[in-house]
Protein backbone atom coordinates (compact mmCIF):
# COMPACT_ATOMS: atom_id res chain seq x y z
CA UNK A 1 0.00 0.00 0.00
CA UNK A 2 0.95 3.53 -0.56
CA UNK A 3 2.27 4.99 2.55
CA UNK A 4 3.69 9.13 1.00
CA UNK A 5 5.83 7.70 -1.29
CA UNK A 6 6.94 4.86 0.37
CA UNK A 7 5.37 0.98 0.62
CA UNK A 8 4.36 0.15 3.64
CA UNK A 9 4.97 -3.94 3.81
CA UNK A 10 1.58 -4.66 5.64
CA UNK A 11 -1.80 -6.61 3.81
CA UNK A 12 -4.02 -3.95 5.65
CA UNK A 13 -3.78 -0.32 7.03
CA UNK A 14 -6.36 1.64 9.00
CA UNK A 15 -6.76 4.59 6.44
CA UNK A 16 -3.49 6.64 5.12
CA UNK A 17 -0.16 5.90 7.12
CA UNK A 18 2.09 9.15 7.47
CA UNK A 19 5.70 8.63 6.84
CA UNK A 20 7.16 10.37 9.62
CA UNK A 21 5.68 10.74 13.16
CA UNK A 22 6.51 12.52 16.21
CA UNK A 23 8.48 11.19 19.08
CA UNK A 24 10.48 11.79 22.35
CA UNK A 25 14.57 10.41 21.54
CA UNK A 26 16.20 10.28 24.39
CA UNK A 27 19.22 12.12 23.22
CA UNK A 28 21.47 12.90 26.11
CA UNK A 29 21.55 12.41 29.65
CA UNK A 30 18.68 13.76 30.80
CA UNK A 31 17.49 15.32 27.67
CA UNK A 32 14.49 14.02 25.83
CA UNK A 33 13.27 16.03 22.66
CA UNK A 34 10.65 15.75 20.14
CA UNK A 35 11.74 14.74 17.02
CA UNK A 36 10.47 14.02 13.52
CA UNK A 37 11.38 10.42 13.05
CA UNK A 38 10.28 7.60 9.94
CA UNK A 39 7.07 5.59 10.95
CA UNK A 40 8.49 1.97 12.05
CA UNK A 41 8.16 -0.41 8.43
CA UNK A 42 5.47 -3.31 9.23
CA UNK A 43 6.36 -6.27 7.58
CA UNK A 44 5.26 -9.88 7.89
CA UNK A 45 3.54 -11.16 11.38
CA UNK A 46 3.94 -7.48 13.01
CA UNK A 47 1.02 -4.89 13.65
CA UNK A 48 1.57 -1.07 14.17
CA UNK A 49 -0.12 0.69 16.63
CA UNK A 50 -1.32 3.92 16.90
CA UNK A 51 -0.07 5.41 20.67
CA UNK A 52 -2.95 7.43 22.70
CA UNK A 53 -1.38 6.94 26.26
CA UNK A 54 1.82 5.93 27.70
CA UNK A 55 2.69 6.00 31.74
CA UNK A 56 6.24 7.42 32.31
CA UNK A 57 8.12 4.11 34.28
CA UNK A 58 10.77 4.42 36.86
CA UNK A 59 12.95 2.11 34.69
CA UNK A 60 12.72 5.18 32.10
CA UNK A 61 14.03 7.71 34.10
CA UNK A 62 16.54 5.57 35.76
CA UNK A 63 17.59 4.83 31.47
CA UNK A 64 17.16 8.34 30.97
CA UNK A 65 18.50 10.66 33.80
CA UNK A 66 21.30 8.20 34.57
CA UNK A 67 22.31 7.23 31.08
CA UNK A 68 21.93 3.06 31.92
CA UNK A 69 21.08 2.94 28.13
CA UNK A 70 23.08 4.78 25.33
CA UNK A 71 20.93 7.58 23.34
CA UNK A 72 19.11 8.00 20.85
CA UNK A 73 16.40 6.09 22.43
CA UNK A 74 12.74 6.04 22.18
CA UNK A 75 11.59 5.06 25.33
CA UNK A 76 7.88 4.77 26.95
CA UNK A 77 6.72 0.68 27.69
CA UNK A 78 3.37 1.62 29.58
CA UNK A 79 1.05 1.72 26.30
CA UNK A 80 -2.12 1.53 24.88
CA UNK A 81 -3.74 2.42 21.49
CA UNK A 82 -5.04 1.53 18.09
CA UNK A 83 -4.08 -1.23 15.56
CA UNK A 84 -4.01 0.66 12.39
CA UNK A 85 -1.83 -1.61 10.47
CA UNK A 86 -1.18 -5.34 10.32
CA UNK A 87 1.79 -7.51 8.93
CA UNK A 88 0.94 -10.47 6.10
CA UNK A 89 0.13 -13.77 8.04
CA UNK A 90 -2.00 -12.02 11.31
CA UNK A 91 -5.09 -12.81 11.92
CA UNK A 92 -5.21 -12.44 15.55
CA UNK A 93 -5.62 -8.71 15.53
CA UNK A 94 -7.84 -6.27 12.85
CA UNK A 95 -7.21 -2.44 11.97
CA UNK A 96 -9.03 -0.86 14.56
CA UNK A 97 -8.62 -3.19 17.50
CA UNK A 98 -8.03 -1.26 20.70
CA UNK A 99 -4.70 -2.90 22.50
CA UNK A 100 -2.21 -2.66 25.01
CA UNK A 101 0.85 -4.41 24.39
CA UNK A 102 4.07 -5.42 26.57
CA UNK A 103 7.08 -5.21 25.25
CA UNK A 104 8.90 -8.04 26.39
CA UNK A 105 7.78 -11.41 25.50
CA UNK A 106 9.15 -14.84 25.97
CA UNK A 107 10.22 -18.27 24.10
CA UNK A 108 8.68 -20.42 26.38
CA UNK A 109 11.09 -23.31 25.34
CA UNK A 110 14.22 -22.34 27.50
CA UNK A 111 15.93 -23.28 30.53
CA UNK A 112 14.68 -20.28 32.33
CA UNK A 113 11.28 -20.44 30.94
CA UNK A 114 10.65 -23.82 32.57
CA UNK A 115 11.55 -22.09 35.73
CA UNK A 116 9.17 -19.51 35.34
CA UNK A 117 11.97 -16.99 35.17
CA UNK A 118 11.04 -15.46 31.96
CA UNK A 119 12.50 -12.53 32.76
CA UNK A 120 15.85 -14.17 32.46
CA UNK A 121 15.27 -15.85 29.18
CA UNK A 122 17.15 -14.84 26.27
CA UNK A 123 14.34 -13.89 23.70
CA UNK A 124 12.60 -12.06 27.12
CA UNK A 125 15.81 -9.98 27.14
CA UNK A 126 15.39 -8.71 23.11
CA UNK A 127 12.50 -5.84 23.17
CA UNK A 128 10.05 -6.62 20.43
CA UNK A 129 8.21 -3.25 20.98
CA UNK A 130 9.69 -0.38 18.99
CA UNK A 131 9.48 3.10 17.56
CA UNK A 132 12.86 3.17 16.01
CA UNK A 133 16.50 3.35 16.44
CA UNK A 134 17.20 0.65 19.01
CA UNK A 135 14.36 -1.39 20.38
CA UNK A 136 12.97 -0.36 23.60
CA UNK A 137 9.15 0.24 24.05
CA UNK A 138 8.28 3.20 21.94
CA UNK A 139 5.50 4.66 23.88
CA UNK A 140 6.38 7.78 23.45
CA UNK A 141 6.39 8.70 19.91
CA UNK A 142 3.13 8.47 17.92
CA UNK A 143 3.09 5.29 16.35
CA UNK A 144 4.99 1.07 17.62
CA UNK A 145 5.34 -1.72 15.89
CA UNK A 146 5.36 -5.00 17.39
CA UNK A 147 7.38 -8.06 16.50
CA UNK A 148 6.12 -11.30 15.63
CA UNK A 149 6.65 -12.96 18.79
CA UNK A 150 4.86 -9.66 20.85
CA UNK A 151 2.23 -9.65 18.30
CA UNK A 152 1.18 -13.09 18.79
CA UNK A 153 1.57 -13.42 22.51
CA UNK A 154 2.25 -10.14 24.11
CA UNK A 155 -0.59 -8.05 23.15
CA UNK A 156 -4.05 -7.88 25.35
CA UNK A 157 -7.38 -6.35 23.54
CA UNK A 158 -9.42 -3.66 25.63
CA UNK A 159 -12.91 -3.86 25.87
CA UNK A 160 -14.99 -0.55 25.13
CA UNK A 161 -15.07 0.52 29.07
CA UNK A 162 -11.71 0.34 29.49
CA UNK A 163 -9.78 3.57 28.70
CA UNK A 164 -6.26 3.61 26.98
CA UNK A 165 -5.44 5.02 30.32
CA UNK A 166 -6.97 2.56 32.51
CA UNK A 167 -4.71 -0.02 30.40
CA UNK A 168 -1.80 1.74 30.35
CA UNK A 169 -1.75 0.42 33.77
CA UNK A 170 -2.16 -3.41 32.45
CA UNK A 171 2.20 -4.00 32.18
CA UNK A 172 2.97 -2.51 35.47
CA UNK A 173 0.09 -4.10 37.50
CA UNK A 174 1.65 -7.43 35.62
CA UNK A 175 4.80 -6.53 37.28
CA UNK A 176 3.58 -5.76 40.78
CA UNK A 177 1.38 -9.33 41.28
CA UNK A 178 4.30 -10.98 40.31
CA UNK A 179 5.98 -9.05 43.07
CA UNK A 180 3.15 -9.86 45.90
CA UNK A 181 3.53 -13.68 44.53
CA UNK A 182 7.19 -13.91 44.93
CA UNK A 183 6.80 -12.04 48.13
CA UNK A 184 4.44 -14.90 48.84
CA UNK A 185 1.72 -12.74 50.87
CA UNK A 186 -1.37 -13.95 51.98
CA UNK A 187 -3.91 -13.46 53.82
CA UNK A 188 -3.68 -12.24 57.58
CA UNK A 189 -0.51 -11.49 57.57
CA UNK A 190 1.09 -8.33 58.20
CA UNK A 191 2.87 -6.27 55.27
CA UNK A 192 5.12 -3.06 55.23
CA UNK A 193 5.20 -1.31 52.26
CA UNK A 194 7.96 1.43 51.91
CA UNK A 195 7.66 4.00 49.34
CA UNK A 196 3.96 5.34 48.75
CA UNK A 197 5.03 6.54 44.99
CA UNK A 198 3.40 5.07 42.40
CA UNK A 199 4.47 1.61 42.40
CA UNK A 200 4.24 1.30 46.47
CA UNK A 201 0.91 2.39 45.69
CA UNK A 202 0.33 0.03 43.41
CA UNK A 203 1.48 -2.91 45.78
CA UNK A 204 -0.56 -1.74 48.21
CA UNK A 205 -3.86 -2.50 45.76
CA UNK A 206 -2.49 -5.39 44.90
CA UNK A 207 -1.09 -6.72 48.32
CA UNK A 208 -5.10 -5.06 49.87
CA UNK A 209 -6.64 -8.47 47.49
CA UNK A 210 -4.77 -10.98 49.06
CA UNK A 211 -6.59 -9.79 52.26
CA UNK A 212 -3.21 -8.76 54.38
CA UNK A 213 -2.67 -6.63 57.29
CA UNK A 214 -1.02 -3.34 55.31
CA UNK A 215 1.17 -0.82 57.02
CA UNK A 216 3.34 1.75 54.60
CA UNK A 217 5.68 4.03 55.50
CA UNK A 218 6.96 7.46 53.29
CA UNK A 219 8.40 11.07 54.04
CA UNK A 220 5.74 12.73 52.27
CA UNK A 221 2.72 13.10 54.53
CA UNK A 222 0.59 13.52 50.96
CA UNK A 223 1.63 9.73 49.62
CA UNK A 224 1.24 8.60 53.59
CA UNK A 225 -2.60 9.90 53.44
CA UNK A 226 -3.43 8.82 50.01
CA UNK A 227 -1.88 5.10 50.78
CA UNK A 228 -4.87 5.17 53.28
CA UNK A 229 -7.53 5.78 51.03
CA UNK A 230 -6.19 2.72 49.19
CA UNK A 231 -6.32 0.23 52.10
CA UNK A 232 -3.43 0.82 54.42
CA UNK A 233 -4.45 0.67 58.04
CA UNK A 234 -1.81 3.00 59.46
CA UNK A 235 1.20 4.92 57.54
CA UNK A 236 4.19 6.14 59.03
CA UNK A 237 6.63 8.54 58.60
CA UNK A 238 10.47 7.14 57.95
CA UNK A 239 12.14 10.37 59.25
CA UNK A 240 11.42 10.01 63.04
CA UNK A 241 13.61 7.06 63.13
CA UNK A 242 10.81 5.14 64.63
CA UNK A 243 9.66 2.91 62.35
CA UNK A 244 11.03 -0.32 63.41
CA UNK A 245 9.80 0.34 66.49
CA UNK A 246 6.02 1.52 65.10
CA UNK A 247 5.87 -2.12 63.24
CA UNK A 248 7.02 -4.16 66.11
CA UNK A 249 4.72 -2.61 68.16
CA UNK A 250 1.62 -3.35 66.13
CA UNK A 251 2.98 -7.26 65.46
CA UNK A 252 3.69 -8.39 69.11
CA UNK A 253 7.40 -7.29 68.90
CA UNK A 254 7.44 -9.82 65.73
CA UNK A 255 8.13 -7.26 62.70
CA UNK A 256 6.07 -7.64 59.46
CA UNK A 257 5.94 -11.16 57.88
CA UNK A 258 7.02 -9.43 54.64
CA UNK A 259 8.06 -6.40 53.91
CA UNK A 260 7.65 -4.39 49.96
CA UNK A 261 10.61 -2.17 49.31
CA UNK A 262 9.25 0.11 46.74
CA UNK A 263 12.28 2.64 47.28
CA UNK A 264 16.08 2.49 45.43
CA UNK A 265 18.11 3.65 48.46
CA UNK A 266 20.54 1.31 50.06
CA UNK A 267 19.49 2.06 53.45
CA UNK A 268 16.48 1.49 53.54
CA UNK A 269 17.33 -2.26 52.91
CA UNK A 270 18.86 -2.07 56.36
CA UNK A 271 15.76 -1.05 57.75
CA UNK A 272 13.36 -3.56 55.81
CA UNK A 273 15.11 -6.29 57.46
CA UNK A 274 14.89 -4.88 60.62
CA UNK A 275 11.13 -4.51 60.46
CA UNK A 276 11.03 -7.72 59.46
CA UNK A 277 10.32 -10.94 61.47
CA UNK A 278 12.69 -14.06 61.72
CA UNK A 279 11.84 -15.67 59.09
CA UNK A 280 9.99 -13.00 57.25
CA UNK A 281 10.41 -11.97 53.75
CA UNK A 282 12.10 -8.77 52.22
CA UNK A 283 11.09 -8.02 48.45
CA UNK A 284 13.07 -5.35 46.16
CA UNK A 285 11.09 -4.31 43.68
CA UNK A 286 13.27 -0.55 43.11
CA UNK A 287 16.77 -2.03 43.14
CA UNK A 288 17.16 -2.56 39.88
CA UNK A 289 20.12 -0.68 38.65
CA UNK A 290 23.69 -2.24 37.82
CA UNK A 291 25.40 0.57 40.18
CA UNK A 292 23.89 0.55 43.08
CA UNK A 293 25.31 -1.60 46.40
CA UNK A 294 23.81 -2.82 49.06
CA UNK A 295 25.24 -3.46 52.66
CA UNK A 296 23.26 -5.57 55.50
CA UNK A 297 23.84 -7.42 58.70
CA UNK A 298 24.77 -11.01 57.63
CA UNK A 299 22.95 -12.22 60.82
CA UNK A 300 19.90 -10.76 59.82
CA UNK A 301 19.94 -13.49 57.06
CA UNK A 302 22.56 -16.04 58.84
CA UNK A 303 20.59 -16.20 62.26
CA UNK A 304 17.42 -14.69 61.78
CA UNK A 305 16.73 -16.46 58.86
CA UNK A 306 15.01 -13.86 56.92
CA UNK A 307 14.88 -14.13 52.90
CA UNK A 308 15.63 -10.93 50.52
CA UNK A 309 14.43 -11.31 47.29
CA UNK A 310 14.08 -9.38 44.38
CA UNK A 311 11.58 -9.41 41.33
CA UNK A 312 11.86 -7.84 37.63
CA UNK A 313 9.55 -7.25 35.09
CA UNK A 314 6.20 -9.20 34.28
CA UNK A 315 5.53 -13.33 33.66
CA UNK A 316 3.70 -14.24 31.23
CA UNK A 317 1.82 -16.98 32.59
CA UNK A 318 -0.51 -14.30 34.85
CA UNK A 319 -0.91 -12.15 31.64
CA UNK A 320 -4.48 -12.20 31.43
CA UNK A 321 -5.21 -12.46 35.04
CA UNK A 322 -3.47 -9.79 35.71
CA UNK A 323 -4.80 -7.90 32.93
CA UNK A 324 -7.97 -8.96 34.55
CA UNK A 325 -7.64 -6.74 37.64
CA UNK A 326 -7.19 -3.14 35.45
CA UNK A 327 -9.80 -4.69 32.50
CA UNK A 328 -12.61 -6.04 35.46
CA UNK A 329 -11.82 -2.25 37.25
CA UNK A 330 -10.69 -4.38 40.15
CA UNK A 331 -8.30 -1.68 41.34
CA UNK A 332 -8.30 1.97 41.83
CA UNK A 333 -5.46 2.74 39.43
CA UNK A 334 -6.65 5.81 38.22
CA UNK A 335 -6.88 7.26 41.73
CA UNK A 336 -3.19 7.87 42.00
CA UNK A 337 -2.98 9.74 37.99
CA UNK A 338 -2.33 13.11 39.15
CA UNK A 339 -0.56 14.36 35.68
CA UNK A 340 -1.03 14.48 31.98
CA UNK A 341 1.25 16.06 29.40
CA UNK A 342 0.99 15.69 25.63
CA UNK A 343 3.98 14.64 24.10
CA UNK A 344 5.09 17.85 22.88
CA UNK A 345 5.85 18.67 26.50
CA UNK A 346 7.45 15.14 27.15
CA UNK A 347 10.57 16.90 29.12
CA UNK A 348 8.07 18.33 31.64
CA UNK A 349 6.30 15.15 32.61
CA UNK A 350 10.16 13.41 32.89
CA UNK A 351 11.56 15.75 34.90
CA UNK A 352 8.29 15.88 37.09
CA UNK A 353 8.66 12.31 37.21
CA UNK A 354 12.62 12.55 38.90
CA UNK A 355 12.03 14.94 41.15
CA UNK A 356 8.50 14.55 42.41
CA UNK A 357 6.13 17.41 44.14
CA UNK A 358 3.54 16.54 46.96
CA UNK A 359 1.44 16.43 44.58
CA UNK A 360 2.55 14.32 41.91
CA UNK A 361 1.96 10.67 41.38
CA UNK A 362 1.62 8.97 37.99
CA UNK A 363 2.30 10.77 35.28
CA UNK A 364 0.84 10.11 31.92
CA UNK A 365 2.30 10.90 28.24
CA UNK A 366 -1.17 11.62 26.02
CA UNK A 367 -1.69 12.00 22.74
CA UNK A 368 -4.83 14.05 21.11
Amino acid sequence: MSRTGTTLEASRTLGPIPKTMRAGVYREKGIVRVEEVPVPEVAGGEILIKVAACGICGTDIKKIYHAYVAPPQILGHELAGTVVAVGRGVTQWKLGDRVMSFHHIPCGKCFYCGRRLFSQCKQYKTTGLTAGFTPNGGGFAEYVKAMPWVAEQGIVALPDNVTFEEATFIEPINTIVKAVQKARVTAGETVLIIGCGPIGLQLLMVANLEGAKLYTSDPMAVRRAKSLTLGALESFDPSSGKLVEEVKARTDGRGADAVLVAVAHPSVVVEALAAARPGGRVLLFAANDPVTRIEFPASAIGIDEKEILGSYSAAVDIQQAAADLVLNKKLPVMEIVTHRFPLARIQEGLDLAVKPTAESLKILVTHA
